[in-house]
């Protein structure tokens, strides 16, 4: 580590030896190398920044050089290099063409704190002041008797306190948090979380309990940035995009045969057709582009009227565009630190509630058209095999349809089915329990992080062998990989239990998701008469 900071600049300064450079010229030189104003501006502005940089640097001396005894000892090394500096030095024992003045950022490595560097360069750490504090005035008998402590956080910047809990944890947790307040001011968060390493469970009943002390600029999420702004609305605008495109390939069986043949033919060769054949039908497109926008947008309401009363912030939502489903949902963050899981589950499982519900209105209202002679003028033929890709909603559809209408080349459908079955695949896609997504969330408030690590492995399993989601499945498990692959950061109650009836909520969702993305494999496809498994 010494060699790797030794060779770094900026550990080259010192406070003791900074000297600005003297223009030098070459020996063959017959004139100055640089006029008089470029060169005082050069070492004006050198300068100027080593100066700034004095103060920082100063704290890095291993024995201690900050304050008098720093002083003394840079007023030591500055006479110490006067003297040793090309002023006295004879003028036939400098080498020609060599300035023998000594470099503008020099240093010497045992008068550097490595750990102390480091320190600076990461995050801001808790106060020692006040963690010994918060030792002596808080825990004890009544509260928390404290055994050891621990670094906390993903690099170590917090202290986590382990022990043993002297009441009920909520009570103690409650009133530890009042008092850090009233000790330290608004400076930190402390956390209760389940102990690591630990042995057994409390006697008391769950799992032993130890609190995390972090300071609210490290673990509170920060604010919405201008540029945030700008990418959410490009992004929705691509959505929009989208869902468009979604409703135009709808009515697939009244394009033109060129673009039908261009698009879904693989051996296909030749010019591209001309695009602006498509804007005819850019209006009849709306009526689905409308329901899914609708959809995602019921979902992220869901979101917002869960977290208001708990008084949690969330952050714009990212929508993701997708040209199959219209869009692959969004990526709604938390702007404020959640209090305990229980908020967690309730916030993360209210925006798929919500939009499933309304896709499903629109789904099952769309099958009841579709089967109606009355509205035949507002169906579309869609192929039938598109039934065969979930299980759940192709044995829906069979059972609403009919025998007949299903088990043909082609199906005559309401755009409400279309609408419905994309918000739900998309709604399903979001609940499966892997990283931050919905599910991830909500399996995360309910079951823990450690529960959470095994369904996901699960989850990316299945998706890489495409049994979930079908031809969808690798680019929706690249979209989480890349977007939504890290767990959420624990809550403040990071261990009171949410209760049975949310978790058997949790279960049977999951349940429903997997019925919702496994497709239909051909054998039971044709008993069943969802489409003509030959034909294709």
């Amino acid at each position: 580590m010494a060699a790797a900071l030794a060779s770094s600049p900026l550990v080259h300064l010192t406070t003791s030896r900074l000297r600005l450079p003297r223009p030098q010229a070459s020996a063959s030189s017959s004139g100055p190398v640089c006029s008089i104003g470029v060169c005082l501006g050069w070492r004006l502005k050198v300068g100027w920044r080593a100066l700034r940089r004095r103060d920082r640097l100063r704290c890095f001396s291993t024995d201690g050089g900050g304050g008098e005894e720093g002083e003394k000892r840079g007023e030591e090394e500055t006479s110490a290099t006067a003297a040793a500096s090309p002023a006295s030095v004879p003028a036939e024992t400098q080498t020609p063409g060599v300035s023998s003045e000594p470099p503008l950022l020099s240093f010497s490595v045992d008068n550097i704190d490595t750990v102390k560097l480091l320190e600076l360069l990461g995050p801001e750490k808790v106060d020692p002041v006040d963690v010994k504090a918060i030792k002596e005035k808080l825990f004890g008998y009544t509260t928390f008797w404290l055994t050891k402590e621990e670094p906390f956080g993903d690099l170590g910047e917090g202290v986590l306190f382990i022990g043993n809990l002297r009441g009920k944890r909520e009570e103690i947790f409650a009133k530890l948090q009042r008092q850090v307040r009233e000790l330290t001011g608004d400076k930190y968060n402390l956390f209760m979380v389940e102990e690591p390493n630990s042995e057994g469970d409390d006697p008391r009943g769950g799992p032993r309990v130890s609190f995390g002390l972090l300071r609210k600029e490290v673990s509170e999420p920060g604010p919405t940035t201008l540029w945030q702004y700008v990418i959410s609305l490009l992004l929705f605008l691509l959505t929009m995009f989208s869902c468009i495109e979604l409703g135009i390939a709808s009515k697939i069986s009244s394009l033109p045969p060129e673009i039908v043949s261009y698009f879904t033919d693989p051996n296909a060769t030749g010019p591209p057709p001309d695009m602006q054949l498509l804007l005819p039908f850019v209006e009849s497109a709306l009526p689905v582009a409308y329901g899914v926008l609708s959809i995602q947008l019921f979902h992220e309401i869901g979101h917002f009227l869960a977290a208001f009363p708990k008084n949690v912030k969330l952050g714009i939502p990212f929508f993701i565009p997708n040209f199959t489903l219209g869009t692959f949902g969004a990526i709604t963050q938390f702007k404020s630190i959640l209090p305990d899981r229980k908020t967690m589950f309730d916030i993360s499982m209210a925006g798929p509630v919500a939009g499933a519900a309304l896709s499903f209105s629109m789904f099952f209202v769309g099958l009841l058209l579709s089967s109606n002679p009355v509205g035949a003028s507002d169906l579309v033929e869609v192929p039938s095999q598109l039934f065969q890709g979930s299980l759940l909603l192709g044995l829906i559809s069979r059972a609403t349809l009919g025998y007949r209408a299903m088990h043909a080349a082609t199906v005559s459908i309401h755009p409400l089915v279309i609408a419905g079955w994309c918000g739900l695949t998309t709604s399903a896609f979001n609940m499966l329990p892997v990283g931050c997504l919905d599910g991830g969330r909500a399996l995360q408030g309910a079951f823990g992080k450690d529960a959470l690590f095994g369904f996901g492995l699960t989850t990316y399993s299945l998706l890489g062998l495409g049994v979930l989601g079908g031809p969808l499945s690798l680019p929706w498990g690249l979209y989480v990989l890349i977007c939504q692959r890290t767990p959420e950061k624990p809550c403040l109650n990071d261990v009171s239990d949410v209760g049975s009836w949310r978790r058997a909520a949790l279960i049977a969702s999951v349940f429903l998701v997997v019925l919702t993305l496994i497709p239909l494999w051909d054998e039971l496809a044709e008993e069943l008469g969802v489409g003509l498994v030959s034909s294709f």
